[in-house]
C-alpha cells in the first residue's frame, strides 16, 4: 500500500496543501497590499476588477455572493467605494428596494493603477518559479476552488 492509500497520510497530505494555501493566500495579501494605491484595500480592488471585467452592472447581494461575504460587509465596502467616487450605485427603476452599482471612470482608473502597481511583483514570482510549473499547479487550484465552492467539477 502506498503512503498516499493510507487514510493518515491523505490527512496529512490535506493538512500540507491547506497550510500552504492559507499562508500563500497571506502572504500574496501582504504583498498587494503594499502595493495598492494609497487608500485602497484588497476588497476594494476586488470589487472594482470584478466590475470591470464583467463590464455590467450587479446588485449588492450579486456582488456578496460572487465574494462569499455577507451583504452587511458588501454595503460597507460599496459604501466607501461610492465615498471615493469609484463606483456609481443607483435604483432599479422597476423595484425601488433593489439597487444596482456600476464601476465609474474614476473606479477605473483606480483598478489600472493598482494592477500596474502590483502586477510586476506578482510577475516576477511566476518568473522565477516558472511558467510551465505555474500553468500545471492552476488546474490543481482551479478543481480545489471549485470543490470549496461547492460547484460542478
Amino acid at each position: 500500500m502506498s503512503d498516499i492509500d493510507r487514510p493518515h497520510s491523505n490527512d496529512r497530505l490535506a493538512a500540507s496543501l491547506f497550510a500552504e494555501v492559507l499562508i500563500a493566500d497571506q502572504l500574496s495579501r501582504n504583498l498587494i497590499s503594499k502595493a495598492l494605491p494609497r487608500g485602497m484595500q484588497i476588497s476594494h480592488f476586488s470589487v472594482l476588477n470584478l466590475l470591470a471585467h464583467v463590464n455590467e452592472e450587479r446588485t449588492p447581494a450579486q456582488l456578496a455572493e460572487a465574494f462569499h461575504i455577507t451583504r452587511g460587509a458588501m454595503t460597507n465596502t460599496l459604501s466607501r467605494l461610492e465615498w471615493a467616487g469609484h463606483v456609481h450605485i443607483r435604483p432599479d427603476w422597476d423595484d425601488a428596494r433593489r439597487k444596482f452599482v456600476s464601476i465609474s471612470p474614476s473606479g477605473r482608473a483606480a483598478r489600472d493603477a493598482a494592477i500596474a502597481a502590483f502586477m510586476p511583483l506578482i510577475a516576477d514570482v511566476v518568473r522565477d518559479i516558472g511558467a510551465d510549473r505555474v500553468r500545471g499547479a492552476l488546474p490543481v487550484l482551479r478543481e480545489l476552488r471549485l470543490r470549496l465552492e461547492g460547484g460542478p467539477l
